[in-house]
């Protein structure tokens, strides 16, 4: 994999020691996949251990910490224009990223996120605490994701739903908390919800004074019932490569091992790391080692060639820097320039329901599908006139639950047309988040994975929010909203008689999914359909007559312009003239 480049093999050297060292759990799980694939992933788990360290190192203040981890990110951003550094650590990951084709850009915001705690972290709740947990660790396991697709794994990873993805990385995270407490407690830090600390009083002081107590008792018994509930994701691996599966697999069987002994520990939790009996860790690993053999040696890997170090070798290409500079969207041909709305005068959200591809077509004499090609130069132009006006968020009635009863030739197109956009990425150097609404199950599993992958790579872009509904229905929302809140009822974390709209909005599919302003309708049609039930509930409608491959960036800026005219009551009296 290194060639003949010593420091490079050196730099791989040391990051699996460290890994061996400091995680031999996580170590164990590496060895469960073929020997070309372990150096990467090796050289990921050190470097984010190793942010992690400069971040925690209470020996110096907490400035210097976060000085010093922006100044690991920025060395790290440079050294990937050259292919190498001073810091071994670094190498082996800009070695990594260069060699497997990764988006390092990606972990932007998990690694500003080290930074930022080392001011202290408090949670409210758990939708908060869940939150930061999944901000740090999904773009770490996004790059591991990485490294199984490039090296061609039939399913690399694939989840069923996103939900039970990111509930077994809150196990995982919960899991580490519980393991780590002695040594959190010892710098002061509790990275617990209050929530959580409020089910029991005294909880959060007994633990402050490092003093074991039934309310403490009480409180780490229910820490690890839900980090159980959380790993226990029965459907996670259903139709992935037996290779990966086994990993993650093994992966809940060490958590559930791991959360036995912090169970088992009692007070002693409080004053050290619990740890699995080697003999329980050997009854887990022995059977997933040999699974796993099994599994990898009936699948063909690509591996990228190892490089030769040499005085003509080329650099390493350079990975696309985050603070890099957007390209503005091109201008509408025929020069019109958009309205000039104070920002305080913009609807935050704008939701569009586009109507009359089909009638299009079917006016010209073409197939349905052909309206549905047509429409997408539609929706590149909303999207740039969208960034023109300074719109914040966008959402487009993509594809609905409903939709699939169309004929299977539609259908099909509608679908391909989505996967060709999605490679053509035509929004990737705007400052444009694609965010994805809806349900996974039905999806073609590569459709799938180029959402999830627009998702992961403009996730920290900070202009327009994009939002694409696809396989959505509001009632299929609203019941994936209900059912979340009676498993938390069932739990016993809520009382049903104590459930407010903001519990409810809390358990949405996308809960940060902002209410919508103005709703806008194309195609002469003054419904609806099922379109974001919860978020419209107060929203402006607005209908025009225009087929939506008809329209361009100038109906979204006449849309908006006619809602800066209404008056937004919310229920109160009209003002007096």
């Amino acid at each position: 994999m290194t060639g003949d480049d010593p420091s490079l093999r050196a730099a791989y050297r040391l990051c699996r020691r460290l890994t061996r060292e400091q995680d031999p759990a996580e170590y164990a799980l590496i060895q469960l996949v073929p020997a070309p694939l372990r150096p990467a992933l090796h050289a990921l788990w050190a470097a984010a251990n190793a942010l992690d360290d400069l971040g925690d190192d209470r020996t110096v203040p907490a400035a210097e910490r976060a000085a010093r981890v922006e100044a690991w990110i920025a060395a790290l951003h440079r050294e990937l224009a050259t292919g190498a550094g001073p810091d071994p650590v670094r190498h082996a990951l800009v070695d990594t990223a260069n060699r497997w084709r990764l988006d390092l850009s990606e972990l932007r915001d998990a690694m500003i996120q080290v930074r930022d705690d080392t001011r202290g972290r408090r949670f409210d709740d758990w939708a908060a605490w869940r939150a930061w947990g999944r901000e740090n660790l999904l773009p770490w396991f996004g790059q591991v994701r990485a490294v199984f697709d490039r090296a061609g794994v039939p399913v690399a990873l694939r989840l069923d739903t996103r939900e039970s993805y990111e509930e077994f990385l809150d196990g995982v995270r919960l899991t580490d908390i519980l393991t780590d407490l002695s040594a959190d407690l010892a710098q002061g830090d509790l990275l617990l919800p209050d929530e959580a600390l409020g089910r029991y009083p005294g909880s959060a002081a007994d633990l402050a004074e490092r003093r074991w107590s039934p309310a403490v008792a009480g409180l780490i018994t229910h820490l690890t019932g839900l980090a159980r509930q959380w790993v226990t994701q029965d459907g996670l691996t259903r139709g992935m490569h037996p290779g990966p599966a086994t990993v993650l697999h093994t992966m809940a069987a060490l958590l559930h091992a791991q959360l036995d002994a912090v169970d088992s520990a009692g007070p002693d939790l409080l004053r050290a790391q619990p740890r699995p009996s080697l003999l329980t860790r050997a009854r887990i690993l022995a059977p997933a080692r040999a699974r796993a053999a099994l599994a990898w040696s009936l699948t063909p890997l690509t591996v990228p060639p190892s490089r030769q170090a040499g005085p003509h070798e080329p650099p390493a290409p350079a990975q696309p820097s985050p603070a890099a500079a957007f390209r503005p969207p091109p201008p509408h041909p025929s020069g019109e320039r958009p309205p000039r709305i104070p920002s305080g005068d913009l609807p935050a959200h704008v939701a569009v329901i586009m109507d009359g591809n089909g009638r299009w077509a079917q006016r010209r004499g073409l197939p349905r599908h052909e309206g549905h090609r047509a429409g997408s130069g539609a929706v590149r132009e909303m999207v740039h006139g969208a960034l023109e006006i300074g719109l914040r968020h966008l959402t487009l009635y993509t594809f609905s639950t409903e939709n699939w009863k169309r004929g299977a030739e539609e259908v099909d197109a509608i679908l391909d047309l989505l996967r060709r956009e999605l490679a053509d990425d035509p929004f990737g150097d705007m400052d444009v988040r694609l965010r994805w609404h809806g349900r996974t199950g039905r999806l073609p599993a590569d459709l799938a994975d180029l959402l999830h992958l627009r998702e992961r790579t403009t996730r920290t872009r900070t202009g327009l929010t994009l939002t694409m509904c696809i396989d959505y229905g509001g009632r299929d929302e609203l019941t994936r909203t209900a059912a979340a809140l009676a498993r938390r009822v069932r739990a016993g974390h809520l009382d049903p008689d104590l459930i407010t709209e903001e519990d409810f909005a809390r358990h949405l599919p996308l809960a940060d999914l902002p209410d919508v302003d103005l709703l806008w309708r194309t195609g002469s049609e003054q419904r609806t359909s099922n379109f974001l039930p919860w978020h419209t509930a107060y929203a402006e409608l607005h209908f025009t007559p225009d087929l939506w491959p008809d329209t361009d960036r100038r109906h979204l800026w006449q849309a908006v312009t006619a809602y800066t005219h209404r008056q937004r009551r919310h229920g109160t009296a009209p003002a007096t003239p």
